[in-house]
């Protein structure tokens, strides 16, 4: 078998119908490279929903051609769609060869009914995006694509499964399941090999057995392997194995196939929590939704790990993909840089949250989109469990929970070593009891109760009609996930003592309460904070808003992002991603983040959502004398806070003040310093400096080598800092970036909210002092990035793209 990357010689067009093709006015193709996301280039406008970032839907056509040689008709060909966003139809040479409604899930098409061999053929998607999700999706072939060309006989797609079922520090039994498929008019005997080769390459077990396949048919061996002093796989220590599975017919290898595995214990239980290999673990959690910020929804390889390692750097070690099952490209980078995840399969069932959202599809689709999920995910050892939903209102009702049993017990069939879970959201599941009990009569949708600042809706949760309407739906489950359902974590130990809680969705403006409550209770596994990195849609869910503002629920045009991630739209952390950092106990601080001055004129009104409208700096044009407010975080007894060498007095710290001391500071142009004490002693300080003098632009690549694959990516910071190298958060400048030799500029923008900048011109303005470009390469060679702005640069930044094999992180 062969599998090879199908990414690229594509192009795109606006679909139409065969009369308008006929009629002559459709607009050309356009040539684009795989994974794709037509909607990121399509024109924003105040008349479209907020949602979904002011972007408007479409339905789109993709097409390729293949050249398809005569000695592939005793072959089996296929193309392996990893996710098309939505209701895709797939058409060879103009027949339609499969389909697939939901937008996030993998699936394979066979080619061979619809194959002119010895000559070229014609692939056709279409893909078509409405009112059809709760944020931004995206459109058109936004994950990877491969191309399958296999022997009659040969290994089936996703059919190498491999389980731990034993697992010791001595020896641990690993077990390979291979199934093989026979599609010719005779039965056939093939022999499988497996090698497991541990994570210093070396060769730690093998195994073999004959296997006979009647005609169209399939079958399935099973080879027990034993790993002697394993090395485990864990968040610290992400060890991986390989399996290399090879079915012969004599001496002649048919099919191959690698899959990455890890070797590691899950245990479960409400006194010690959640167990990896033995040890407590406690789920320091991010939700993130699918797209990568400026790239839009295009699940690039590389801008999937960058996310992970950035997550991780900022002291998550869990993310729950929220609320779609995660792209394969995401699952390996979590492999390998160990990062647990909760993998999510939707976001409704049969009730629809959107005009015209997957509901309408779910009855016929469901079980083959939860065989698709488990499929990818189950030689994951990062995956430790799947959510079955998110925020599903059928969890109130028998009916509804009746349904989830059904879906858990699939999800279980399939796989048995990972736990099920499912955000349920009390408030959802009973929403019209919510209503008649805070005496509403109605609401502009579950996200206005759970911001009402009267605090109403946490408690809500925990009321008994919350208790008893969604008991059967929490019995299906092996961890209760609950969507700010703090309020039930310590009346649920009493009410349900064998029930385990993990804290699936939560607010940011509630981390040192949630957190607390995580440390305090055994039985609560973990806190998800929504959310880990910005998004597009969903606009200023985070943002601050004022009385006399036009803004409904969500912000107004131009707002074009969520403004509620720890981690902004660019990957650059901000205030309270620090914050969470000392709640988790991973840092002490100090941290000063200034609240922006504009902010201090009228009292602004925020969503649970929201964290306090700072940034770290002391760089500010503003008179001087005008009072500021600070911020300093810090795990500490006290804080004492100098500007300009003066003190401006100190002020108690740590967990008491829940890690946070606010102080009253007029602005003056100099140093800002905060200075951290326990016991008398001082403990840690940090600085913020005034930038000064003129503005230089930094140009600044992670990496100067990059493999020459279009899966790989260069994210390039662009800075203004001044000749100290302060950042310059206060003269923002409008800049330009090109790209000249074996690359492309596949993004350019920056994490400011509210834009009707977009970021594929390659024009943008800096947002206080930052902003990111993309590089991707197209082959081997060269890449040259230029910026220049308004009286900066131009600076230019050398990249090489070389062969796989030889790029070297510098």
């Amino acid at each position: 078998m062969t599998k090879t990357s199908f990414n690229e010689g594509w192009s795109v067009r606006p679909w139409a119908s065969i009369f308008a093709a006929l009629g002559g006015s459709r607009p050309p193709a356009l040539p684009v490279t795989l994974p794709h996301d037509a909607v990121l280039d399509l024109d924003r406008d105040p008349t479209n929903e907020p949602e979904h970032a002011y972007f408007p839907g479409g339905a789109f056509e993709y097409s390729k051609t293949i050249e398809v040689p005569v000695e592939w008709r005793d072959k089996r060909v296929s193309i392996v769609f990893e996710g098309i966003y939505r209701d895709a139809m797939v058409f060879v040479n103009s027949a339609l060869a499969g389909q697939r409604p939901y937008g996030y899930s993998s699936f394979t098409v066979t080619l061979d009914p619809f194959l002119r061999y010895g000559q070229t053929n014609t692939i056709r998607v279409d893909a078509r995006v409405h009112n059809d999700s709760r944020w931004y999706s995206g459109g058109g072939i936004f994950r990877d694509t491969h191309l399958v060309v296999s022997d009659l006989v040969h290994m089936a797609e996703d059919g190498v499964v491999v389980t731990t079922p034993d697992v010791a520090r001595d020896v641990t039994a690993v077990e390979v399941a291979v199934t093989i498929r026979n599609d010719s008019t005779a039965t056939d005997s093939v022999r499988v090999d497996v090698q497991l080769v541990g994570p210093d390459g070396i060769v730690c077990a093998q195994a073999t057995a004959p296997i006979t396949i009647l005609a169209a048919d399939g079958a399935v061996t099973r080879l027990r392997l034993y790993v002697r002093s394993p090395a485990l796989w864990g968040v610290d220590h992400p060890q991986l194995y390989r399996a290399v599975v090879t079915a012969k017919r004599e001496d002649a290898v048919i099919d191959e196939r690698t899959v990455v595995f890890g070797i590691r214990r899950l245990q479960l239980d409400p006194m010690n929590g959640l167990r990896l290999n033995g040890e407590v673990v406690t789920l320091r959690g991010a939700c993130i939704h699918h797209d990568n910020g400026i790239l839009g929804a295009a699940t690039i390889g590389r801008a999937e790990e960058r996310r992970i390692e950035l997550l991780k750097a900022a002291g998550f070690n869990a993310i729950r993909s929220s609320h779609y099952p995660a792209s394969s490209s995401m699952l390996d980078a979590c492999d390998r840089i160990g990062m647990l995840v909760i993998d999510e399969a939707f976001d409704m069932w049969a009730q629809g949250k959107s005009a015209f959202d997957y509901s309408l599809n779910f009855t016929d689709w469901w079980e083959r989109d939860i065989e698709a999920m488990v499929a990818k995910d189950r030689n994951h050892p990062s995956v430790i469990m799947y959510s079955i939903g998110n925020e599903i209102p059928e969890t109130g009702d028998p009916h509804g929970s009746a349904l989830g049993r059904r879906i858990a017990e699939k999800v279980r069939s399939l796989d048995a070593t990972r736990y099920v879970t499912n955000g349920i959201n009390g408030i959802v599941s009973t929403l019209e009891e919510v209503l008649a009990a805070t005496s509403r009569e109605s609401a502009d949708g579950v996200n206005d109760v759970l911001a009402d600042d009267t605090g109403v809706a946490n408690p809500m949760n925990a009321a008994e009609f919350v208790t008893r309407r969604t008991e059967e739906s929490f019995s299906v489950l092996d961890v209760a996930g609950m969507n700010y359902g703090e309020a039930r974590y310590e009346l649920d130990r009493e009410l349900f003592p064998n029930r385990v809680i993990v804290g699936s969705e939560t607010f940011t403006a509630q981390i040192a309460l949630g957190w607390d409550l995580v440390e305090r209770l055994p039985h609560v596994i973990g806190d998800f904070t929504w959310t880990g990195f910005d998004y597009l849609g969903e606009v200023g869910l985070g943002r601050h808003a004022f009385a006399d503002d036009k803004d409904t629920f969500l912000g107004a045009y131009p707002w074009v992002a969520a403004w509620c991630g720890d981690l902004d739209l660019t990957g650059y952390r901000r205030p309270q991603s620090y914050y969470r950092e000392i709640v988790f106990g991973l840092a002490a601080g100090p941290y000063i983040a200034v609240l922006r001055p504009s902010r201090r004129e009228r009292v602004a009104q925020a969503t649970q959502w929201a964290w306090t409208d700072s940034t770290s700096s002391w760089t500010w044009d503003v008179e001087a004398g005008t009072v500021l407010s600070v911020e300093v975080y810090a795990d500490a007894d006290e804080v004492e806070l100098l500007l300009n060498g003066v003190s401006l007095g100190r002020k108690d710290a740590g967990r008491s003040v829940a890690f946070r001391s606010a102080f009253d500071v007029p602005y003056a142009h100099g140093e800002l310093v905060a200075v951290a004490y326990s016991h008398g002693h001082e403990q840690a300080r940090s600085t913020l400096r005034s930038a000064s003098g003129d503005t230089i632009l930094r140009v600044s690549p992670d990496r100067r080598r990059v493999t020459a694959d279009h899966r790989d990516l260069v994210f390039v910071t662009v800075e203004l800092r001044d000749a100290a190298g302060t950042l310059v958060t206060s003269d923002d400048r409008v800049l330009t970036a090109e790209v000249r030799g074996s690359g492309v500029l596949q993004g350019f923008g920056s994490a400011r909210p509210s834009t009707t900048e977009g970021y594929r011109t390659g024009t943008h303005t800096t947002f206080e002092g930052r902003a990111l470009a993309i590089v991707r390469p197209i082959g081997e060679g060269p890449i040259v990035l230029t910026v220049s702005g308004d009286e900066l640069g131009p600076v230019d930044v050398e990249m090489d793209a070389v062969a796989a094999g030889t790029a070297v992180p510098m």
